[in-house]
C-alpha cells in the first residue's frame, strides 16, 4: 500500500535519515525522481565504491549542473561523504542521499556535509498521512 507522505520537496542536496522501513528510499525515488540511483545494498556497487570511493565521479560523470543522484544506504560508505562535498561544490550535482543509521554517519565520518545538504529526519508515517477516516482507537487496535 502506497502512502503520500507530507515531506516537501527540495532543490538542494539532502541528507535524509530514518529507522529503517519508513520510505525513505521509496520516497526519494519516487516523489524527487533522481537522473541517477545508486544503491549502497548492491553487492557490485557496494564493493566498487567501498574499494574506490572516487568512482563515484566516473558514475555521474554524463550529468549535468543541477541534475540529481540518489545514494541509498550512505552509511555503509561514510567516505562517500567527502566525495559527495566535492562533487556538489565542483559540479554542481543535487545528492540525495538516505541512511538508517545516524551514529554511524557521525561516528565514521567528521563531514555531514554542512552546509551543502539539509539534514532531515524521517519518522514512521503519521495520522495525517494516515487514512483520515479512521478514528485514533481504530487505528490503535487494528493498525
Amino acid at each position: 500500500m502506497k502512502f503520500k507522505r507530507i515531506y516537501e520537496k527540495s532543490n538542494s542536496s539532502i541528507l535524509l535519515l530514518g529507522p529503517r522501513g519508513v520510505g525513505k528510499s521509496t520516497f526519494m525515488k519516487f516523489e524527487l525522481k533522481p537522473s541517477l540511483v545508486i544503491d549502497l545494498l548492491k553487492q557490485e556497487t557496494f564493493r566498487l565504491l567501498s574499494l574506490n570511493p572516487s568512482k563515484l565521479e566516473e558514475m555521474i560523470a554524463p550529468l549535468k549542473p543541477k541534475d540529481t543522484v540518489l545514494i541509498d544506504e550512505i552509511q555503509t560508505i561514510p567516505a562517500l561523504l567527502n566525495e559527495v562535498h566535492r562533487l556538489i561544490e565542483d559540479r554542481d550535482i543535487i545528492f540525495y542521499l538516505t541512511g538508517s543509521s545516524a551514529r554511524k554517519l557521525k561516528k565514521n565520518s567528521p563531514n555531514l556535509l554542512a552546509g551543502r545538504a539539509l539534514s532531515k529526519k524521517m519518522f514512521p508515517l503519521c495520522l495525517k498521512e494516515i487514512d483520515q477516516k479512521k478514528s485514533i482507537q481504530n487505528l490503535i487496535f487494528s493498525g
